[in-house]
């Protein structure tokens, strides 16, 4: 995992699956940078992962609710096919946006 931060907005890029393994080490980096850098944004990128469980859906619900508690917006970029299929399913689509790419995202949230 990598994180970036531009602005106000806190980039996840997830390498491997966002799984049970990692979800508990992104949970507590992201929750560091959001409270360290007053992020009001997430973007989780997918680039770099091909697969999602139960405790990768728990993680950006979680950090979800943390940040559109003040007002901020969480999305995912570059989703695969099998991520797509969870995001469907796990019904995180009608909470977490989808963009093509981190650019894309970033000039949404900026429009605001």
């Amino acid at each position: 995992m990598q994180v970036k931060v531009k602005g106000n907005t806190l980039i996840i890029i997830v390498n491997g699956d966002l799984d049970h393994h990692n979800a508990e080490i992104i949970k507590n980096v992201a929750d560091v940078n959001i409270m360290e850098n007053k992020i009001r944004n997430v973007i989780f990128d997918f680039k770099n992962s091909s697969f999602m469980d139960s405790s990768g859906i728990g993680v950006m619900m979680g950090r979800y609710k943390l940040i559109s508690n003040a007002g901020g917006r969480a999305c995912a970029v570059n989703l695969n096919q099998a991520v797509e299929r969870i995001f469907q399913i796990s019904g995180l689509h009608k909470v977490i946006e989808k963009y093509d790419t981190v650019e894309d995202a970033l000039k949404e949230f900026n429009a605001e």
